[in-house]
């Protein structure tokens, strides 16, 4: 991956949109299909040419880039939960990368379910499913885990689950692609103005124009 600010902010944004689909899903019961289904296409994509053949089109991004733009800004936009989630999936995707065998669990699951989404979709029950199911056999054996939170009645629905999980992962896919971009937690603590004026960019060029 070529490491250029714009990616490392694309792959933020990737991030960002994921841990929002998180938090509306856990507090309204659903999130929006199609910043789903680029979260979920995202973490499916293991050979990537490049940081637009993970996410699609600039603007499947955009609810990942306005929430990343204010989370840049002032202290006062910043949504603390949302902070939490990107900080604890950073934290964790360092100690899956230093755990080869769930590293290669991860990766050999995720080209299976790959395998059955032609014939089923991106969203599709059986695919989420087999994603949440990674993720437990993976990323919920490592510490800390990730405590969601929202509304009791959501967070037990079955289904809810599984995309929950299948977004933590999508999420920590974002974190693996941020750091191939040449990101770091320094960066992300001390280049938050450049981060933010990036992304204040990307929202504004044509939806297409980094396809």
């Amino acid at each position: 991956m070529i490491k250029t600010l714009t990616h490392q902010v694309i792959a933020l944004a990737g991030l960002t949109q994921c841990m929002d689909c998180v938090q509306q899903i856990a507090k309204r019961g659903m999130a929006g299909e199609s910043e789903m289904r680029t979260c979920i296409r995202s973490v499916l994509k293991i050979d990537a040419a490049d940081v637009m053949d993970v996410y699609g089109e600039l603007a499947d991004l955009k609810t990942g880039l306005k929430r990343l733009e204010k989370q840049m800004g002032n202290p006062d936009q910043v949504d603390p939960e949302l902070s939490r989630y990107v900080a604890t999936l950073l934290f964790l995707e360092r100690k899956l990368m230093r755990s080869p065998q769930k590293m290669a669990v991860v990766t050999e699951g995720l080209r299976g379910v790959a395998d059955i989404v032609p014939d089923f979709g991106v969203l599709h029950g059986d695919v989420l499913a087999r994603i949440a199911e990674l993720y437990q056999q993976t990323i919920s054996q490592l510490k800390p885990r990730v405590i969601v939170i929202g509304e009791e009645k959501y967070l037990r629905n079955s289904d809810n689950a599984n995309r929950i999980r299948s977004l933590l992962l999508a999420g920590i896919r974002s974190v693996v692609l941020w750091r191939q971009c040449g990101g770091s937690r320094w960066k992300l603590l001390l280049s938050r103005s450049r981060f933010q004026r990036e992304a204040r960019r990307l929202l504004q060029l044509p939806a297409s124009s980094l396809h």
